[in-house]
């Protein structure tokens, strides 16, 4: 089963140089993960002052806004993604993502849609 692990964190709460050294524990930590077989992918996001959102709007036209859709103490920074034997197994490894020390992991299990793209 694949997991999503959704790494939220206040991106102004680390120096560049805790940034540099949180990715290299990440990389890391995804090569151990790999060599288990678990992983899947993960990726650091850049900051929600880049980030564009597109809404529902009236009549079914979309909207485009700059920045994210809502206001939250903290912002989605990044995401580890898994292939695990279950959620107990998810979540030991989400305790272990590196960024998880400065703020939250959310693990969600991922929908296996049939005709998808591998």
């Amino acid at each position: 089963m694949r997991y999503m692990m959704l790494i939220y964190i206040d991106e102004k709460a680390l120096t560049e140089d805790e940034r540099a050294k949180c990715y290299a524990a990440s990389a890391a930590y995804a090569r151990e993960l790999d060599e288990k077989g678990q992983f899947v992918a993960t990726s650091p996001l850049y900051p929600t002052a880049t980030a564009t959102s597109v809404k529902a709007g009236d009549g079914g036209k979309r909207i485009v806004m700059d920045g994210p859709f809502a206001e939250t103490r903290e912002q989605l920074g990044g995401f580890f993604i898994v292939d695990v034997k279950n959620k107990d197994e998810a979540i030991e490894i989400a305790k272990k993502i590196p960024a998880g020390r400065f703020g939250t992991v959310e693990v969600r299990p991922i929908i296996p849609v049939e005709g998808l793209p591998s």
